[in-house]
């Protein structure tokens, strides 16, 4: 009876939660790029064109270790805290900044000049700012940049914030690593400068183990309009880049 009832208390409860969640990151990744991937299952992304690639390699990492070699699963694992009901996140807690780069270059183009070859021009606030603009149209992200800019665009008061766009595609390495910047995507945005925070300009160092104290300029009602279409916000990272927006909706 004993026995019984121990081998009962052992089947009522997953038996591997690491695995549920991998398989719940895979799910949610296929869902956010669904005309990428014609298989997602059993650790495995399967690309249209046969590309199999491996969501989670079971390492053990530490922070370096996982901004610098993620799996694809990595990128997943800090959640992000969409909306403005949020804290300033710790030491550790960086969600969107965690990129594997192999994915991002299978999906956006694997060099400059692949990448040139998706990219098209839009006007940004046409009706305020009249800015031209090259993004991705990878994703629709030029349609959805696009909507965003068209719904800003009703909103005066938030123009000061969005114009001397600081950039969009730029085929570059983030300062100060040899990890290559989401710009070289077309994907990302960095608004004004002027108002921006940026966790380098502001401890003066590029080191990451530095205690960091939040700041930020940007209203919330540009964040959450972003939010909307698939973007996340630098702002909500540990190392904070308030300016930076960037097409990743499998965090949302």
């Amino acid at each position: 009876m004993f026995i019984f009832f121990i081998l009962l208390v052992l089947f009522s409860f997953p038996i591997n939660q690491d695995d549920n969640a991998t398989e719940r990151h895979l799910q949610k990744i296929c869902q956010a790029y669904p005309e990428h991937f014609v298989y997602c299952k059993d650790n495995v992304l399967k690309w249209r064109d046969g590309t199999e690639m491996i969501f989670d390699d079971k390492k053990e990492k530490n922070w370096q270790e996982i901004l610098e070699s993620p799996d694809i699963e990595d990128q997943m694992k800090i959640p992000y805290p969409k909306g403005r009901n949020y804290e300033p996140l710790q030491k550790g807690q960086d969600p969107g900044r965690i990129r594997n780069e192999i994915f991002f270059r299978k999906m956006y183009g694997n060099s400059q000049k692949e990448v040139q070859e998706k990219l098209t021009k839009i006007i940004w606030l046409p009706k305020t700012l009249q800015l031209p603009l090259r993004v991705t149209t990878v994703n629709q992200v030029h349609k959805k940049l696009e909507a965003i800019s068209k719904e800003l665009d009703e909103k005066p008061h938030l123009t000061k914030y969005l114009q001397k766009i600081g950039g969009t595609f730029s085929w570059r390495n983030i300062s100060g690593t040899n990890r290559l910047s989401m710009h070289s995507f077309g994907m990302t945005i960095d608004i004004n400068l002027t108002y921006s925070n940026y966790w380098q300009w502001d401890s003066r160092t590029t080191d990451e183990n530095i205690v960091l104290k939040y700041r930020n300029q940007i209203p919330m009602e540009i964040v959450e309009i972003f939010e909307k279409y698939g973007f996340i916000w630098g702002g909500k990272w540990y190392h904070y880049d308030t300016m930076h927006f960037e097409y990743r909706p499998e965090l949302l």
